[in-house]
This record gives structure tokens, sequence and C-alpha cells, in this order.
């Protein structure tokens, strides 16, 4: 029993793209491929303004033919992106940690205090 089915929702990687639609590769026997009339409700004049070679996207099944292990595919009323949050940047936390901070605090009091007395 195969897990692609009629109607649902899975991730794929786009493998190529052609005038007429888009090739996504799911595992080592499935594949499948979206028409250009399944990209969009508007026109498309270029597939390319879409997808990228290599990317990660989510896909609707609309068929799935399993002799041949390929999927007619459509992301045109999905939110087919997947979202990655590239201007994350990781924390790095120092040997420190909060002991600066602790170490800091009285001075920065005293500048406070200092500022506030000149007022």
């Amino acid at each position: 029993m195969t897990k692609y089915k009629k109607g649902r929702v899975v991730q794929g990687t786009v493998t190529g793209i052609e005038n007429y639609g888009i090739f996504v590769s799911f595992d080592e026997f499935y594949s499948g491929l979206i028409h250009i009339s399944e990209i969009s409700h508007g026109f498309v004049k270029d597939i390319n303004n879409f997808v990228k070679i290599g990317e990660t996207i989510y896909v609707e099944i609309l068929e799935v033919d399993e002799e041949s292990c390929h999927l007619k595919l459509s992301i045109k009323n999905i939110v087919y992106k997947v979202k990655r949050n590239e201007n994350k940047k990781r924390i790095i936390e120092t040997k420190h940690g909060f002991r600066t901070l602790a170490y800091k605090l009285p001075f920065w009091i005293d500048q406070s205090l200092k500022k506030s007395e000149k007022k």
C-alpha cells in the first residue's frame, strides 16, 4: 500500500523544469509532473518564476499511477513553498554566560545614578 493518495499534500523536490511543467521527485520510486495548467489560476509566462531546480515544495496529488509510480500533481490551490527563516542566526553562548551581565550591572547602575544626579 502506497503513502501517495489522491488529494494528499506531500513534500517533494523539483528535479526538472520544462515549458509544459515541473518534474518533482519524492523517493527512489515515485516522481510526478505538475502540468503548467496546475501551477496557477492565472497565466504562467515563465515557470522559473515559481520554482527552482533542487527546491523543496509541497504538492497536491491529483492522480496516482501505481503501475508506473507516477503522480499527477498540482500547486494551484495550496501554499507550495516551504518556509525557511534564513535570517535567523544561531545563538552562540559564551563561556561566561550571564556572569558578564552580573559583573557589569553595578557599573551601569552607578553610571545611571550619576546621570540622573546631574539633571
